[in-house]
Formats: C-alpha cells, structure tokens, sequence
C-alpha cells in the first residue's frame, strides 16, 4: 500500500488549516461614510500585534496589519520608501497609509503630498508592487484605486484616520521615526 498519497493529502489539509486560522480576508458590501457608499474595500481579520526587530514579510502588498517594528513612522508624506513594519506600526495607531507607484506623475504626488499635510493621522510613501496606482489601506482595511483623484481615497480617509476601530487608536503619529516633507 502506497503511504505516499494518503500523508501528502494530510499535510495539504493541515496547511490549509494553519493559512486559514492566521488571518481572513472578507469583502465589504458597499461600506457608507456620510451616506455615500464605499464599495471595494477588503477587510482582513486575525491580524498579530507583536513588536519585533526583525523584517516581516506580509502576505498583502501593501501590508494591511500584523507585526511590526516597535518604532512606528511619523505621519506625514515621503517621496521614498519607508520600512514597511514602522508604516504597520503606524497603522496601529489609527494612520491610513497612502502607498503609492513609485513612477506615479508628481502632479498625483503633489495632491497625494498636500492631503496628508492638511489631514492628521495619514502617511504615503510608495510602495513598489502595488495592485492599483494608489492604495489606501488602514489597519484591517484596504482600497484599491484607480488613482489619487478616486472618490474612494477621501471617503476612506473620513472613515479610517484615527479610527476607534484601529488597535491603538489615538496613539502618537509623530516623535517617532522619519521627518516627513512639508
């Protein structure tokens, strides 16, 4: 008798009971804020909170949550990229993070630039690899859109920044790491 198969289908069912129980993904319906809707956004459960010094790799690009960096990033705009586990540790604290291409037009940046100087509790910074232009994503929380003129991202931003809902919400996002451009 072949024991090959029956310890393989075992191994595959235990792996797909271990990727399951360590976080969910959930699609909204058509979440409202201020009675308009936002439909698209993705929710991510079972999220970990534990500080760590070593680099984390996270199944979502962007990161939507999980471990992250004892240090978080001051809130703020960046024209590089920051480390991804301060950006989490942001997020934490109740920040939507802005990701955007990097090749993304400096116009789009500017606009990008001018709404987290005029808004607290947001960071950007690009992020290479994204799915979309421009990505929001908050703790649990993420949008794709189709750029930095999307209605999405101000609804979300309305939604999520310092949201009661964050893990730490009202934390500090500043005196922390990087000096954000004015």
């Amino acid at each position: 008798m072949n024991l090959r198969r029956p310890r393989l289908a075992c191994a595959l069912c235990v792996l797909a009971v271990l990727t399951a129980c360590s976080s969910s993904v959930t699609k909204t319906p058509a979440t409202t804020v201020g009675g308009s809707a936002l439909a698209g956004v993705v929710d991510y459960t079972g999220l970990t909170q534990n500080h760590v010094t070593t680099p984390v790799r996270y199944p979502q690009t962007p990161p939507v949550g999980g471990d992250h960096n004892p240090r978080w990033q001051n809130c703020g705009f960046y024209s590089s990229e920051i480390v991804a586990e301060k950006g989490v540790h942001s997020m934490e604290h109740g920040a939507v993070w802005i990701t955007f291409h990097p090749d993304l037009a400096e116009g789009d940046r500017a606009a990008i630039k001018k709404l987290t100087n005029s808004t607290q509790y947001v960071l950007a910074s690009p992020f290479p690899g994204l799915p979309g232009p421009v990505v929001a994503t908050a703790w649990g929380h993420q949008l794709v859109l189709t750029g930095v003129n999307d209605p999405g991202l101000a609804a979300f931003m309305t939604k999520f920044a310092n949201s009661p809902a964050s893990p730490e919400p009202g934390a500090a996002c500043s005196k922390a790491d990087g000096t954000p451009e004015q």
